[in-house]
């Protein structure tokens, strides 16, 4: 859904075929709001801060770029998501609103709703996974549930069930570095994809074909949904990034359908 109150405001429907660009999936004055592709990554340099931004915009069709003047030294990143991960991106698109969306974020006003498909069928099928996440000692690239570490809760309901993998949404309360990958491998429940934090693949699936739908290029974890609450600078949007392609067809492969109300 999208409750746009500008004039200016115009959204653009999403293609299959344009996993690899990134997606204007609403704009205004103020805001614009993207979907990422997984591959594409957002980490910043303090020496170079603008290049994650760079990056999305390099990967925007340059009509779309156009159209809307977009130049990476006068947008700002309000959020960001791990380079696997795919969906909903922030910019602003001035200081005072860049200001106003990141103290949401920070103060837990955005509700941010995600999909994850996942090795087993967790128990309960709908809960909380509230360990506290910190640095692995052994391995820089990781966070683990640590008990010295920040506070960090996500919430989990199952959607659909398969054969070995369930579709669950996930809503972090928190945002900690890697938090539902670390939440859902803690719980015996990796994101089917996640490398680093799932170990093997396949999990005794003996089918080739399953084999090979449970064996995608990238962690299938993906930013759906963004609530934003109003702001001085910007309007309440409820925003919705489509499935990338890879997602899709895995779910399709599995006979999993997102329910409607979802």
């Amino acid at each position: 859904m999208l409750y746009p109150n500008s004039i200016a405001t115009r959204r653009r429907p999403w293609h299959a075929g344009a996993v690899e660009q990134v997606t204007i999936v609403y704009a205004d004055a103020r805001l614009i709001a993207l979907h990422k592709p997984p591959g594409l990554s957002l980490a910043t340099r303090r020496a170079a801060p603008h290049a994650a931004v760079r990056r999305l915009l390099d990967a925007v069709p340059p009509a779309e770029r156009s159209a809307w003047g977009l130049d990476a030294e006068g947008l700002w990143l309000v959020h960001r998501l791990d380079v696997g991960t795919s969906g909903l991106v922030l910019l602003a698109r001035d200081h005072e609103a860049h200001r106003e969306l990141a103290a949401a974020f920070a103060s837990r006003m955005v509700e941010k709703r995600y999909l994850a498909l996942v090795w087993g069928h967790p128990r309960p099928p709908a809960g909380t996974w509230d360990g506290p996440i910190g640095p692995d000692r052994r391995d820089r690239r990781r966070m683990v549930v640590d008990a010295a570490g920040r506070r960090a809760t996500t919430a989990y309901a199952t959607l659909a069930r398969a054969p070995h993998v369930a579709l669950l949404r996930v809503e972090p309360a928190t945002g900690r570095t890697h938090q539902i990958r670390v939440h859902a491998a803690h719980a015996g429940h990796p994101i089917v994809g996640d490398d680093l934090y799932g170990g093997p693949r396949h999990r005794g699936v003996r089918d080739a074909s399953l084999r090979a739908a449970l064996s995608p290029p990238h962690t299938l974890l993906h930013a759906w949904r963004l609530h934003l609450p109003a702001t001085r600078a910007t309007p309440e949007l409820h925003l919705e990034a489509p499935l990338p392609p890879v997602l899709l067809a895995t779910l399709e492969r599995l006979g999993i359908t997102l329910p409607t109300r979802e």
